[in-house]
C-alpha cells in the first residue's frame, strides 16, 4: 500500500509514520501543514518545519502546505495541496489523531472525496500506554510548547524519558490535564524514531510569558 502521512514533527504524527513503516507500507511522503496565523483547530502550530529533516532521514519526500488556519478553509487548503503535490496515487492518509473527534471526521471528509481511504492508527489508545510505548522503542520526544497549569518553563526542552513520564503522571493527575497532552496542554518533535536512518540534532530558545511557553527552534540538522 501507498500512503501519505499527516506529519507536524510530533509524537503522534512521528508515531503513526513508524506504525506504517512497520506494516510494510511504501510512505510516499509526509505531508506537513504550516499555519501563517496563531491558531489552528487542526494542526500544530510550533516548529513544524522539523518534520522536512524526518523525512530526508526516513528517505522520503516531504511537502509543506501552506494554510491560513481560517477553521473553515484549512482542510480545503490541505485537500488541493494533496491533489496538487505530484506525489501521484496514494491508496490512503495515515494520521496521528488520539481523541479529537473534530480533526479525525474533517480527515475522513477529505480523503472520501479524494477517493482514499484514512488511518488513525492510534485512535483513543489508553494515553500512559502510548507514552509508554514511545519510551520502550527509542523515540526521542521533546516538549515544545507548555500551555497548562502545573507545567511552567523547566519542561520546555525536556525529553520524556520514564523519569520524565512519571513527573508528568503525578502532574496531570494533580491538575487534571492530559498526560499525552491531546487537550494542547503540551506539544512535542521528535528527533529519532526506530525507523528513521540519522537522528536529529537542534538548538533553541525558551519563550516565556509567566504562564505558558514555547521552545523555538533556532538550528535543525540531520547527525552526521
Amino acid at each position: 500500500m501507498r500512503v501519505a502521512v499527516l506529519a507536524s514533527g510530533g509524537k503522534d504524527s512521528t508515531y503513526a509514520s513508524w506504525w506504517a513503516h512497520m506494516k510494510g507500507w511504501s510512505v510516499e511522503a509526509l505531508i506537513t501543514v504550516k499555519i501563517l496565523g496563531d491558531d489552528s483547530m487542526m494542526f500544530q502550530l510550533q516548529n513544524t518545519e522539523v518534520a522536512e529533516f524526518q523525512a530526508e532521514s526516513m528517505g522520503t519526500k516531504w511537502i509543506q502546505v501552506i494554510s491560513s488556519g481560517i477553521e473553515n478553509d484549512e482542510i480545503d487548503e490541505l485537500e488541493s495541496a494533496i491533489r496538487d503535490s505530484g506525489i501521484g496515487e496514494i491508496d490512503a492518509l495515515v494520521v496521528g489523531a488520539l481523541r479529537s473527534d473534530y480533526q479525525k471526521t474533517r480527515i475522513e471528509r477529505m480523503c472520501e472525496k479524494l477517493g482514499i481511504i484514512s488511518f488513525c492508527p492510534m485512535w483513543h489508545h489508553d494515553p500512559k500506554l502510548h507514552m509508554n510505548s514511545l519510551i520502550e522503542h527509542g523515540f526521542d520526544v521533546r516538549i515544545i510548547s507548555v500551555s497548562s497549569e502545573g507545567l511552567d518553563e523547566s519542561w520546555l526542552g525536556e525529553k520524556i524519558t520514564k523519569e520524565s513520564l512519571e513527573r508528568l503522571t503525578v502532574l496531570s493527575e494533580k491538575y487534571r490535564f492530559n498526560l499525552d497532552g491531546e487537550g494542547g496542554e503540551f506539544e512535542t518533535i521528535t528527533l529519532n524514531a526506530p525507523h528513521f536512518r540519522k537522528p536529529i540534532h537542534c538548538e533553541g530558545e525558551i519563550s516565556w510569558n509567566g504562564v505558558r511557553g514555547t521552545w523555538n527552534l533556532t538550528k535543525i540538522l540531520l547527525s552526521p
